[in-house]
Formats: C-alpha cells, structure tokens, sequence
C-alpha cells in the first residue's frame, strides 16, 4: 500500500516536469528500502517472506530488481547467529543432556541460517558428517505472532481479487508455514522422499539420522547453490540444474506421493556428481493419488485448446470466482503458463517471465480484469504456489530444459494423442 501510494503521488512529480524514469528508479528504491524495513520487523516470519519473494525477483525489470535482490541479501547477511552457548542450551533440551555422545565432533558456530533456525555441521558417532538445524528460541511464536498479522490483512486484499476466498487461501498459507515448525513432521516426511530416491541417479536426498521437536539431524550435502549456479554458472550448469528441478517436481507426487513445497533456490544444490541434493521439507503437500485429476485435466484442455471445456470444468472446480467470463479468457489466462509444454525443449529466461508479469500487472489491459475473476480454490494454493516458484527459479537459471518431455513422462494422460 505504501508502495502504491508513492506511486500516486509521483504523477504529480512527473506533471512538474520530471522524467518517468527517474521516479521509477526512485520508487524501486524506496520500494527495496520498505521491503528490508518490513521484513526486518517481522522477526520470525522474515527470513521466510525474504525467500519467497526472491523467487519472483525474477520477473522484474532487471534495473528494479536490483536493489530488491541487495535488500533481500542485506536481510539475510545481518541475520545475527544464535551464540553457541544458546545453542547447547536448545541441544540440551531437545536431544538430552548426553548429546554431546551422540557426536564424534560438533561446530558450535554457524554453517548456514535456515528461515527459522540455524544449521551447524558435524560428525556423527558413526564418522559420518551431518547438519544439525536448530530451531531459534521463540521463533515459534514469533512467527505464528506475524502469521496472525497477515490474517488481518484479509478484508483489505480482498477487493484487488473479489473472486478469490482471500481468507482460505491465508488460512492455507498459515497452516503450510506452521507446520515448519515442528521438526519431527519435517523428519518424517524427509524420510518418505530419502527412500523414494535412494540411489537415484539424478536425485538426493540426505537421509534422516534423529530428530526432536526443535532439533533435526541430517546427512550433509555438498555441492553448489542454485543461487550461486544463477548468478555464476555455465550455460551447461544452467540447463543441468534446471532439468534436474523439473525432473524433481513433477516426478515426486508420482513417486513419493507428496509434494516438497518449498522451492527456492536455496534448498537444491548441484552436486559434483551431478545430481540434484534436495534440502529442507518442513513445508510438503501429501498426494495420495499424485497430481490432481483437475490440474492434470486443466492443461490438457488447454494445450488441446478446448477453450470452451476448458472454462467449464474451472468453473465446476471453483476457479472462476465470478460470472462475465468466457472461453477466450480462461485460454488466454492459462496461456503462459502451458507454453514452455508446447515444445521439445522451451529456454526459460528473466524477459520472458518479465513480459507475463507486465501483461498481468497492467491495470487498463484486459488480462488484469480477467485475472481478477478467477479464484484459486484452497486445496490448490500449495501446488500452484510450488510450480510458480518453480518456473520463477527456472528463469532466474535461464536454462534450456526438455519441459514437455519430463511433463509427459510423470503425466501422460496431459498427452492423450501420443501415449
């Protein structure tokens, strides 16, 4: 809201003769410098929310995401560790007095920072080396404290998409965050997928050692951070990591029959062997009967350009929120997002996200008026949230993937006229 208003009152600036782009420029900035702001209040909730948003980061115009991606840096580098003594104390309580037995060698200072705790490195009694994620003090109910902010937030986001249950799809996120909080569903659920993909050829996932409700001891995994892969790597490492990501995404609710449902880039790492190492499944969506008849159902509409089935069975899923809609909508609405499906191999690239973004974002064009009729139904928010922050980091690669091959393996039935 603070950003709009400047935004407001910037025409006025513009009327007085100042160029459009030297208020943008400015905006970008006091807009990057809120976003650090905010988020450094929300404690808790932060580091959580800094990730999220550096998915998308990857559909701004490049000069304004910058100073997004230097504030979003600046959150997590002046993330203070928590002191080793205070770590201990946390072991002791969660893993029992003896801990230190359960060790050959414990690094009491930090390796890493996760959203709601910190990960030191060790070496289990056994010799192998392992992390140990623990939870900060209070982190618990500081983020269930900024959860409960975002609630209230309901009525106000409510008229930007009057078709949408606003609060199902808050109450949604509310309960996929909380659930990060207790590391012994992560631990189980971590296990489900270190089985599924032991001794896999592209996939890893560190086994599970012990865990306790605060406390969560892994495997170790080596290798390169997608972030750092984006920023740094060769087109080879670019396309590699990327196929690799889509190959996890789409092969798990077939194979593990759930979902990991924190894609950001750092929780996948590009091992020396080449393969993907898959981190942190405190947030998961179970799929009992793999990707939903709906979604699969939606696209192969879409791709088959069906329009007008394809708007009847949204309708009938409660997708559209509202009446006015008609089949070229749901068609041009559903389009960007079944065009990487619709070739071989499809190059995912920042201008490319940017030019969706810039279509759905423009309040006089017809597919922001058409975006506002649809809804997105409850059940649905983790997955859609998963494969849009799964593209986001495809195109922060810009890698070259067999999309539609990798698509058409795990859901066949998306290809009906050539199974």
């Amino acid at each position: 809201m603070g950003i709009a208003g400047r935004a407001a009152g910037s025409l006025g600036r513009r009327a007085l003769g100042r160029g459009e782009g030297d208020f943008t420029e400015e905006l970008a900035d006091h807009a990057a410098e809120q976003v650090f702001a905010v988020l450094g209040e929300l404690k808790g909730g932060a580091m959580k929310v800094g990730q999220a948003l550096s998915v998308f980061e990857a559909g701004m115009p490049d000069k304004y995401a910058a100073p997004f991606r230097e504030a979003l840096t600046k959150l997590q580098a002046e993330a203070p560790p928590l002191p080793p003594a205070q770590v201990e104390k946390v072991l002791d309580a969660q893993l029992g007095l003896r801990w230190r037995d359960r060790f050959a060698d414990f690094d009491g200072v930090a390796a890493a920072a996760a959203s709601i705790g910190q990960v030191h490195r060790a070496v289990w009694s056994d010799g192998r080396e392992v992390a140990v994620k623990v939870q900060y003090p209070g982190a618990d109910e500081a983020l269930r404290s900024d959860l409960r902010q975002l609630r209230r937030l309901g009525p106000f986001l409510r008229p930007l998409n009057p078709g949408t249950d606003v609060k199902g799809v808050i109450d949604e996120l509310y309960d996929s965050a909380v659930s990060e909080l207790d590391y012994r569903r992560e631990a189980d659920t971590q296990r489900v997928f270190a089985e599924t993909f032991r001794d896999d050829p592209l996939i890893r996932v560190p086994a599970v050692l012990a865990s306790a409700p605060k406390v969560l001891v892994t495997e170790w995994a080596d290798g390169r951070p997608y972030g750092r892969i984006a920023a740094e790597g060769t087109q080879e490492d670019r396309d590699r990591a990327g196929e690799l990501l889509a190959e996890f995404q789409f092969c798990s609710p077939s194979r593990a029959r759930m979902m990991h449902g924190d894609p950001h880039p750092g929780n996948f790492l590009l091992a020396d062997d080449g393969r993907i190492v898959v981190l942190d499944f405190g947030a998961a969506l179970p799929l009992p009967e793999g990707m939903p008849d709906v979604l699969t159902s939606m696209m192969r509409l879409a791709l088959a350009g069906e329009a007008e089935d394809l708007l009847a069975l949204m309708t009938r899923s409660g997708y559209v929120g509202r009446s006015g809609m008609d089949p070229a909508d749901a068609m041009a609405f559903l389009g960007p997002f079944i065009e990487p499906m619709r070739s071989p191999e499809f190059h995912f690239d920042r201008a490319w996200l940017q030019g969706i973004m810039a279509v759905y974002g423009d309040v006089s064009g017809r597919e922001f008026r058409t975006s506002r009729s649809f809804t997105l139904p409850r059940e649905y928010v983790l997955i859609h949230r998963v494969l849009s922050a799964s593209v986001g980091i495809l195109c922060q690669l810009e890698a070259t993937a067999p999309y539609r091959r990798i698509v058409q393996r795990w859901m066949p039935e998306i290809f009906p006229d050539e199974t």
